[in-house]
């Protein structure tokens, strides 16, 4: 098993970064996609419909999670709140009907979001696998009430 990952600011303001970016290139792209011709049109126009939702809302999962752990670094949020709201949940991968029906630089773009987002889970696995090892607030609390009951003792 590799060591869990470091999370710092530097690694969450380059990925806020990257995660702008990329959600304008999403946003862009899905707008730009508009109309669709052929027999096939209103299947395409689904398709274009469903993988826009679930490509833009895995992007706003992102930043949240994102911006939960700006907070935490500029000491808005405690390491418990983070810990208890900030976990990046599982995401669905783009249906591959839908996505076959789509143009590749369209494919190419909602796939970026699937890495990205599988990176940032990596991150978050990581980070939560890390502490799962150290020991709780109230083991620490008890083990400083051992230590004082022996001291006074």
């Amino acid at each position: 098993m590799t060591t869990p990952s470091n999370i710092n600011p530097r690694i969450v303001e380059a990925l806020y970064g990257e995660a702008l970016v990329l959600s304008d290139e999403v946003r862009a792209a899905f707008a730009r996609e508009g109309a669709a011709d052929g027999e096939d049109a209103d299947l395409v126009r689904v398709a274009l419909s469903c993988e826009a939702l679930r490509t833009t809302t895995r992007m706003m999962h992102a930043i949240a999670w994102l911006l939960n752990h700006r907070a935490f670094f500029a000491g808005d949020l405690s390491e418990f709140q983070l810990r208890r709201y900030g976990k990046l949940v599982e995401f669905p991968d783009g249906d591959a009907g839908h996505l076959a029906r789509l143009g590749p630089d369209m494919r190419e773009l909602v796939h970026a979001t699937e890495q990205f987002h599988a990176r940032l889970k990596r991150l978050d696995n990581g980070w939560r696998e890390r502490a799962a090892g150290a020991p709780t607030a109230i083991a620490c609390l008890r083990e400083r009430l051992n230590l004082q009951a022996v001291s006074a003792a």
